[in-house]
């Protein structure tokens, strides 16, 4: 378990998957892949989240904006109602021509969660690692967190 992971779990109780399971491996190497451009391109990414690129756990964010609805990957009409509810928190957020597919594919939500909590860091609204986890978080990574309401991010 990495630092950031028993981190999340004492911040929020929420247990990330761990890289080796079978939902998360392969995005882990295809982020490992593309770190490892960045690295040739000159452009390192900083794994702490103090630059241009930032870990992000869907089921986090939505804890951290109470927005959370158990079963929302499995049920279409627990989607449906919390995409209702993110649309209720955002008022400026406009799910355009994408709402359909928003609301029938968990994958297509938890990318919108995703591209939100990346605004939260680059907003400085996340919480970065303590001064005792952040040689760990450069090297292991750090999950953002957000520590402010969404209409922060706007």
């Amino acid at each position: 378990m990495r630092r950031t992971d028993a981190f999340v779990q004492e911040k929020l109780h929420v247990v990330p998957l761990s890289v080796s399971a079978d939902k998360i491996a392969h995005v882990a190497m295809r982020c490992a892949v593309l770190l490892a451009r960045l690295h040739n391109a000159r452009l390192a990414a900083d794994r702490s989240g103090a630059g241009p690129v930032v870990e992000v756990y869907p089921h986090a964010s939505l804890r951290a904006w109470d927005l959370y609805r158990a079963g929302y990957k499995t049920d279409p009409d627990t989607l449906s109602c919390l995409v209702d509810d993110l649309r209720d928190t955002a008022g400026w957020l406009d799910y355009g021509p994408y709402e359909r597919t928003i609301r029938r594919s968990h994958d297509a939500f938890d990318a919108v969660i995703a591209a939100m909590t990346a605004r939260a860091a680059a907003r400085n609204h996340t919480i970065p690692p303590g001064r005792d986890d952040l040689l760990a978080a450069r090297t292991e990574g750090w999950i953002a967190i957000p520590n402010s309401p969404i209409a922060q991010l706007l």
